[in-house]
């Protein structure tokens, strides 16, 4: 990878893997066993631990991205958002052994400065809005906002909220409902 994809202020460990295309802002730490796919963006003063990231990603600022949470392809995470990787923390008490796992599925998107408590799963093309505190899993295409997060609604794979109709405005995907999940027609 070109060393111009690299801001000069970012600490890339060995033994980190970043893949074709991928941009590292200004002030980035990526740890030893961060798998990063192909064309990501991880904004300035972001932290990476040992996780996956999928292709595609854009991480805006001030993410940190903790042991246990994976991001599957096309993720979109806004800015300040927080993830969690222990239930149950204590400064004194040491839990490596109790990173809870964390999965964004494909295509979800993250609010700025919401919230994901660790161990749970967010469907593929989840929308979870802004300052939002994730709590439980999320479905495939939920709109989810809140403190706790609640659904309030669909969201299309291209991104809009989804009518009562189920067929989205602006691509003219139409979608099912039922016992609470999203499919394709």
């Amino acid at each position: 990878m070109g060393s111009d994809l690299i801001h000069p202020t970012a600490i890339v460990e060995a033994g980190a893997r970043i893949g074709a295309g991928t941009r590292i802002w200004h002030w980035v730490h990526v740890m030893p066993g961060a798998h990063v796919g192909e064309r990501c963006s991880i904004g300035q003063g972001c932290f990476v631990g040992a996780i996956r990231i999928g292709d595609g990603c854009r991480i805006q600022n001030h993410v940190s991205l903790y042991d246990g949470v994976t991001l599957e392809e096309d993720v979109f995470i806004g800015p300040s958002a927080v993830f969690t990787n222990v239930a149950h923390p204590r400064a004194h008490v040491a839990r490596k052994d109790a990173y809870a796992r964390t999965l964004v599925g494909r295509g979800a998107s993250i609010g700025a400065n919401a919230t994901i408590r660790c161990g749970v799963s967010i469907g593929p093309y989840a929308m979870i809005g802004a300052g939002a505190v994730v709590t439980r899993d999320v479905a495939a295409h939920a709109l989810v906002v809140g403190a706790p997060a609640r659904r309030v609604g669909w969201a299309c794979r291209c991104g809009e909220t989804l009518p009562a109709l189920l067929r989205c405005p602006r691509c003219g995907d139409a979608y099912a409902e039922a016992a609470g999940v999203l499919a394709l027609r």
